[in-house]
């Protein structure tokens, strides 16, 4: 058994296609030469000191929107996206979200629900990361309830004057465009928003614990004014909104095995190399139990997001196999990193080993886009037709 792919331990990799391969070494090929080396600083500054940098590199490897069709979008199919989301999240969720609201927010947005003149005008460059975006729905008091947001849009003529705020928006400060949704007098509607419009403004949001080596922002719109072809003419009511987070959430399930996934391979390495009592404390019990109990956890996550990328292929998956995707690996990923954590010891709250990192990061992933309260009514509706929410 030595010598085993610890963190493929089922062989769930053999299930791919060759393309599906290639397009996952392509990418972790390009996550560890030119993002690993860097993350930790990164981390540690709180930032991404170069995001346009980052951006030509990223459009560049193709996962911006690589899930979309046209507009020189890879058109890839959904196992493909995932396993880039994988990749990148083994390296830190702050990377894989930079992606993700690029491709499954923003740019799904103006895919699904745009203008044929807004997807041409946006479109094309924020595939290749000459333009990027950010995606404005939550709100200070509104969360989970995107319902109740207070962000209004009201018509002024032929022009759209939008008021409110949004929360925690990553890329925000970034941004060349907002995807802003706002409640109007016939429901909530979505509006393309320059960032150089006046009354719009970004403000970072420091002194977080995790998730550091992202942007978040705070979006402020005093009084914004916008031409009447501003507005996403397809997305009409919550769902629009909603559609695009279960995009961004199928990331989710595949970036958080990746997350656990480097927090195994850390733990084994580190095991084996950690000397106490004379011997590598790989082979003492207590140990050797928990690698055990980590290894079924990534294992499983892999699976799960495996299968649920495949009926997404197939047109079969539904929001609830997504809550029940992010729901799961999203707590299975958070037991690797902290079993990780433990094993490191002292060490383990350094930047010079990926654990806590991912600990912390996890954090966040697990709040945003749906906390675990939100998947889990969501599949108790699913199981018994009865909605929990009010």
């Amino acid at each position: 058994m030595i010598g085993i792919n610890a963190h493929d331990f089922l062989e769930v990799d053999r299930e791919l296609s060759d393309e599906e391969r290639a397009i996952r070494d392509a990418v972790r090929d390009y996550a560890g030469a030119e993002l690993l080396p860097h993350v930790a600083d990164w981390f540690d500054a709180g930032t991404l000191p170069d995001p346009r940098g980052l951006a030509k590199g990223l459009g560049k490897l193709g996962v911006f929107g690589m899930h979309l069709t046209g507009y020189g979008c890879a058109g890839t199919n959904a196992v493909s996206y995932g396993l880039a989301c994988r990749e990148l999240e083994a390296v830190d969720s702050g990377l894989r979200s930079f992606v993700s609201v690029q491709g499954s927010l923003a740019m799904t947005a103006v895919h699904r629900y745009g203008s044929p003149e807004q997807k041409d005008e946006w479109l094309p460059r924020m595939a290749t990361g000459d333009a990027l975006g950010c995606f404005g729905l939550t709100e200070p008091d509104s969360g989970s309830d995107p319902g109740s947001m207070r962000t209004r849009a009201r018509r002024d003529g032929d022009d759209w004057v939008l008021d409110g705020t949004k929360m925690w928006i990553t890329n925000g400060s970034v941004a060349d465009v907002a995807i802003v949704w706002a409640a109007t007098d016939e429901g909530i509607r979505g509006f393309l928003v320059p960032t150089s419009t006046p009354g719009f403004s970004a403000n970072v949001i420091h002194k977080k614990l995790s998730l550091r080596a992202s942007i978040t922002s705070e979006l402020v719109l005093d009084g914004v004014r916008l031409p009447g072809d501003a507005i996403l003419p397809g997305a009409e009511g919550l769902k629009a909104p909603l559609s695009c987070l279960s995009e961004a959430r199928y990331g989710i399930v595949w970036g958080v095995a990746g997350a656990a996934r480097a927090c195994l391979t850390a733990s084994i390495d580190y095991a084996k190399h950690r000397v106490q009592f004379d011997r590598p404390i790989a082979g003492f019990q207590l140990t050797q139990a928990k690698l055990a109990d980590m290894l079924v956890d990534v294992n499983h996550a892999m699976m799960t997001a495996l299968r649920i990328g495949r009926l997404k292929d197939e047109g079969l998956a539904t929001h609830a196999h997504v809550s029940f995707g992010k729901l799961a690996n999203v707590r299975a990923a958070q037991r690797v990193a902290a079993t990780a954590r433990s094993i490191h010891g002292a060490n383990g709250i350094t930047l010079e080993y990926p654990v806590m990192r991912h600990m912390v990061n996890l954090e966040t992933v697990a709040t945003y886009e749906g906390t675990a309260e939100v998947h889990a009514l969501t599949l108790g509706r699913a199981l018994t037709g009865l909605d929990a929410f009010r």
